[in-house]
């Protein structure tokens, strides 16, 4: 069951292979408005790397594809390269917030082939929906330790939270 339009967009692209809703999706996330800094130094957008095993079953990352899409919008390149999952994790759609943050700590690394390219700069993570955001910052945490200055996030929609209308 979907509770919106957004939510129901996002499960079309991620599990009913509605690719051509990515381009549309991204035109969305482009509209955000950032302060003047994170527009001027933002040097790439590097999409949520997606398991292996995942990646098998659906044949694409979501978060690839908006990212992708987004990269030109922004007239920054996409680095699919840098970041990389270290290790296949459960689906957080179950997990207490609790279980997410376990769940992703330490899965994600940086590519020693990318880090000479990742330092000191500021990048912007994609990906499709936020629910606790541990994943973000599990990402982020991994970017930062691999040498990146600043990572900023941009999603095209947040998972409700208990308590929202």
């Amino acid at each position: 069951m979907h509770r919106g339009t957004g939510q129901a967009i996002v499960h079309a692209l991620k599990y009913n292979r509605w690719h051509a809703v990515a381009p549309e999706i991204a035109d969305r996330m482009g509209r955000l408005g950032w302060p003047v800094d994170v527009v001027e130094e933002r040097v790439a957008v590097l999409p949520v790397p997606l398991a292996e095993s995942r990646f098998r079953d659906r044949g694409f990352n979501q978060s690839e594809r908006l990212a992708q899409a987004l990269g030109p919008r922004w007239r920054v390149p996409v680095w699919t390269d840098v970041l990389e999952r270290a290790r296949a994790t459960e689906t957080q759609t179950r997990l207490t917030p609790a279980e997410r943050l376990a769940n992703v700590s330490g899965a994600f690394r940086v590519r020693e082939i990318a880090r000479q390219r990742l330092t000191n700069n500021h990048v912007v993570l994609v990906d499709d929906v936020v629910t606790t955001a541990a994943t973000l910052n599990a990402c982020a945490a991994a970017l930062v330790a691999g040498g990146a200055r600043i990572v900023s996030y941009v999603t095209f929609g947040r998972a409700p939270a208990a308590g929202d209308r």
